[in-house]
């Protein structure tokens, strides 16, 4: 098996579409394909503090859903904003008042149809996948060795969330673990979640979030060939929103 990984979108559509340009993917009617079938794996956070995250939704759907020729996992922002949609009481913060707005900007019957292809697309996901044609997981924000084949609650605050005990930074960010240093399995991990300026490979893991959104790189992890691609960000860049490691 062939595959793109693709990092957290956060609505950055003209990105997702020059990078699927630059793998080589042509559009066809309403999504994209391959000319060797490669098979193109989103990585959670399509939607919040971009610009267009309802063309990145719309796209999704018709690629992961309607036509069956791409993979998707949910984030932590895919998975308040499918509350939202529920109609559960939550924030609008934190890049989710950006969809929001999108959304309610809609006429009546377009937003019927935007929140049915989400909630489609969030129930129909697994937590994570397993792609043992590719040697690799895709998980959000990664999983830990223990708990790979389980999908339990505690697996699934950890695939979305990350390593986090409940402990915050001074700016109220989530002090989050840094998993991949005790990752020591065959099967690649790829995942997103937490930004870096350069996608980062610690063992058999590679962090793919270069922090589009926040005016870094768009990233995609191909596989077999272990090789990273990237498109320059179009909008405003924000050092402060990039981890660094020791």
């Amino acid at each position: 098996m062939k595959i793109d990984v693709i990092g957290d979108i956060h609505g950055c559509f003209d990105e997702l579409l020059e990078l699927l340009y630059l793998l080589g993917y042509q559009k066809k009617q309403d999504i994209f394909v391959h000319p060797t079938n490669r098979k193109p794996i989103f990585a959670g956070d399509i939607t919040d503090r971009g610009p267009n995250s309802l063309a990145v939704i719309r796209l999704v759907y018709n690629m992961v859903v309607k036509h069956r020729v791409a993979g998707y996992v949910p984030g932590n922002h895919c998975n308040k904003l499918y509350r939202y949609f529920l109609g559960n009481n939550v924030r609008i913060n934190h890049g989710l008042e950006t969809t929001v707005d999108e959304y309610l900007s809609l006429g009546q019957r377009e937003q019927k149809k935007i929140r049915h292809q989400f909630m489609t697309l969030y129930e129909a996901a697994p937590l994570y996948l397993q792609l043992p044609e590719a040697n690799a997981i895709v998980a959000h924000a990664g999983i830990k060795e223990a708990y790979i084949g389980r999908t339990d609650k505690k697996v699934k605050t950890f695939v979305l969330y990350g390593d986090i005990t409940g402990a915050s930074n001074a700016d109220g960010t989530p002090i989050r673990g840094d998993f991949a240093q005790d990752y020591h399995g065959d099967p690649w991990i790829v995942y997103g979640h937490t930004p870096v300026l350069e996608p980062r490979q610690v063992n058999h893991s590679l962090n793919i979030d270069t922090g589009c959104v926040f005016g870094n790189k768009l990233t995609a992890f191909r596989m077999p060939e272990n090789e990273t691609v990237s498109v320059q960000s179009r909008q405003h860049f924000l050092s402060e929103k990039f981890r660094t490691f020791p």
